[in-house]
């Protein structure tokens, strides 16, 4: 917690002054042009990886960067979507998948989770991800993931309707650790 505090006060001190302007504008607005769904994995941190401002992404992240086919009831990944889409008029969606990724690793190598429900109830979202695919490698298994997860977007009724309208686009990428590059999916 010490490292996390000295965080804060760095923030306090050095970089909230430097955009103390950005963060007045952004008391009183709030329209980013990008919905990111990401993993939560601790390596991969969008705003970094796309040198964004505040303000400009809306993030969700979920383990394996799943995002569950719709359903009607209480979701929290459903209604963060609808909110991008539907209130804050998003124009693009990105699912970012990445290299070395635990949720794809259990898959593909077919971790016993039976010690782990809620993790194997989860990861249940990506049962698709073998079927876009090419190859069974875990590579392959992260970029058909991340096809799978944007057919699953597809299923929500903010997006279908915004896809229809021609107001927004979705995009696959895939985030490799170690080189920094990112690989954009055939849609």
């Amino acid at each position: 917690m010490q490292d996390l505090a000295e965080g804060v006060a760095q923030f306090q001190r050095g970089v909230f002054p430097a955009k103390a302007d950005l963060f007045a504008h952004l008391a009183a607005t709030h329209r980013p042009s990008t919905l990111f769904i990401s993993c939560s994995d601790a390596r991969v941190v969008p705003e970094l990886i796309t040198q964004s401002e505040p303000g400009e992404l809306f993030v969700i992240r979920t383990a394996g960067n799943l995002v569950p086919a719709y359903t009607p009831g209480p979701d929290g990944v459903a209604a963060s979507i609808e909110y991008a889409v539907a209130v804050l008029g998003v124009s693009d969606i990105v699912v970012c998948g990445h290299s070395a990724c635990g949720a794809m690793t259990a898959l593909a190598e077919q971790h016993d989770l039976s010690g782990m429900p809620a993790i194997a109830d989860w990861l249940r979202h990506a049962d698709a991800a073998p079927a876009h695919a090419d190859t069974a490698e875990l590579a392959a298994l992260v970029r058909g993931n991340v096809r799978a997860q944007l057919a699953n977007l597809a299923t929500h009724p903010s997006v279908a309707r915004a896809l229809a309208e021609h107001r927004l686009t979705l995009h696959g990428w895939v985030y490799d650790i170690p080189t920094g590059a990112v690989e954009k999916l055939a849609a």
